[in-house]
């Protein structure tokens, strides 16, 4: 491990986790300096290892989100393994885990039960509809959770729906645990109380639901799904320029409006034409307005098109595609590329977005299956031979 000192340097993490949500909280732990012990199935590991074999020999997924981490091997249906577990967990800060519905209870590492005889320990619990209430017992994952939550009613074109092209329901919910982690551990670092941290990714999204929620129950509608379009802006969204590539812009108050009528479209009498008069008039004429909109994109290149949007104070961009987004001139200008290794290979990453000054970013290996097992082991005080002797019956 690094000598280097972090935020939450001295701070132990135990995860039994997988997929996204969990990993994801306990990276970013682990970014700050924690120590995160990462407990895995013996053999195979965290199923997130083979979602895809693209980055030297490794998921995406798992580079992603398990550097700075040791990993270690238990098989927790043994009761050798959980009490390798438990002893762990006497030393620690906080337990994170994800396990299925009903799994935690069943192994004795639901929150009650870890803490029973450890006051200062904070459990963190990730599910998929919470541990109580009348879909305890589902299983969930990132699409099942965009569709219950209607996000995925809300994403794509009138003629169809599509899920949002990133884990969100993971990612939200790991988010919330890590900063509910973090929360627990101030407030026992303030108090001496130690209290348990619950997220659902239900809930998580459920959250990021908040604004059309509240369109929905006092406007007698839910937005509609318009692709690049806004429900409540207009104009906003992408259109064509003449030589065919897509330029996105939106105007978002009025100063803005009156700048694009008179020294973008040239059609200054605009401002004052009655159906464009409003920013809700402008959405009720929504098709009107992208017919003058486009007309205007119809006469010029990209490149001009958003030189001139830049130039009169209109915020814009091209449409990137993910391999311009990796050549972005604000990421290697500003020095956010590094270098993380995983097992035969080293990769780039991106730093963590949250810069602290003075700090730099922890961005140590991400580790192979089981390959800080025997290290772990033996600071635990298991000798050689028992190790191998677990080894051998696969309890590691």
């Amino acid at each position: 491990m690094s000598v280097q000192r972090y935020p939450l340097s001295g701070v132990t993490v135990v995860s039994v986790e997988q997929a996204v949500a969990a990993p994801y909280a306990t990276r970013q732990l682990a970014d700050l300096g924690a120590r995160v012990i990462k407990v895995e199935r013996p053999g195979g590991g965290d199923f997130a290892r083979r979602y895809d074999t693209t980055v030297h020999g490794h998921s995406s997924y798992f580079v992603w989100l398990n550097r700075s981490k040791e990993s270690l091997t238990l098989d927790l249906k043994d009761p050798r393994g959980r009490e390798i577990l438990h002893d762990l967990l006497d030393g620690a800060d906080v337990f994170v885990q994800n396990l299925a519905p009903g799994a935690a209870g069943r192994l004795g590492l639901d929150a009650a039960t870890v803490t029973s005889h450890r006051p200062g320990l904070i459990p963190c619990t990730i599910s998929g509809y919470g541990t109580t209430g009348p879909w305890a017992d589902r299983k969930a994952y990132d699409l099942l959770v965009q569709c219950q939550t209607g996000l995925v009613s809300l994403t794509g074109t009138p003629e169809g729906t599509a899920r949002t092209g990133i884990s969100v329901a993971d990612i939200a919910a790991g988010m919330y645990a890590y900063s509910g982690v973090l929360t627990a551990l101030y407030t026992r670092a303030t108090t001496g109380e130690a209290h348990p941290v619950e997220v659902s990714l239900f809930e998580a999204l459920a959250e990021w639901m908040g604004q059309p929620a509240y369109y929905t129950r006092h406007g007698g509608t839910q937005p509609p799904r318009l692709g690049t379009q806004h429900a409540t802006i207009a104009p906003y969204g992408t259109y064509p320029a003449a030589d065919g590539k897509e330029v996105l812009f939106s105007i978002q108050n009025e100063r803005e409006w009156a700048a694009l009528c008179a020294e973008f479209l040239g059609r200054p009498e605009l401002v004052d034409d009655p159906r464009f008069a409003t920013a809700s008039d402008r959405v009720a004429h929504r098709a009107e307005l992208d017919t003058v909109v486009a007309g205007r994109f119809a006469r010029s290149g990209s490149d001009e098109i958003l030189k001139d949007l830049e130039r009169i104070g209109i915020a814009c961009a091209g449409v990137n595609d993910v391999a311009a987004f990796l050549d972005h001139p604000v990421l290697a200008g500003r020095g956010r590329w590094t270098e993380v290794a995983v097992p035969g290979a080293t990769v780039e990453a991106l730093l963590p977005p949250a810069d602290l000054a003075g700090l730099p970013a922890r961005m140590d290996p991400v580790p192979a299956v089981g390959e800080h097992t025997r290290a772990i082991l033996t600071e635990l005080g298991r000798t050689d031979e028992e190790v191998a002797a677990l080894r051998a019956d696969g309890v590691v």
